[in-house]
């Protein structure tokens, strides 16, 4: 992995962290024992997915450069489509509050996602090779 990539990746999983922390105090306090372990489950959730997801695509993007946009549209639309398929298969269960899992999840992908988009525009990485400095002959 690139020291530009694992930058993101850090860049992404502290803030998610912190709102996965953040999550279960709020849930421990509102819904008690349950509560802070949907929480929980949640925000880990969101950090291996996510997480998972962002270093596949760096390793896709390595091998097949030309294909990075639409593995990049690939990627997050399968994680989304995950998630929900995790929040409606674990709507009815009685292990954890859903409800403290359903809203830490939401909130960690958001705040995954807008730490990714502030990692990327602060990122300050050539796209374009430039020039040697030696002369042509």
């Amino acid at each position: 992995m690139q020291s530009n990539d694992a930058r993101t990746l850090l860049h992404c999983a502290l803030p998610t962290a912190a709102a996965g922390a953040a999550g279960v105090a709020v849930s421990a306090a509102v819904a008690g024992g349950k509560g802070a372990l949907g929480a929980t489950f949640g925000a880990l959730v969101v950090l291996l997915f996510m997480g998972g997801g962002l270093v596949a695509l760096q390793r896709g993007a390595r091998s097949f450069p030309h294909l990075f946009q639409m593995m990049g549209l690939l990627v997050y639309t399968v994680q989304i489509l995950v998630l929900m398929v995790a929040l409606t298969a674990l709507r009815g269960t009685s292990a954890f509050n859903h409800k403290c899992f359903a809203f830490t999840l939401l909130a960690a992908t958001l705040v995954w996602m807008g730490a990714q988009v502030r990692s990327h525009m602060k990122a300050k990485v050539l796209y374009v090779e430039p020039e040697s400095a030696r002369p042509q002959s």
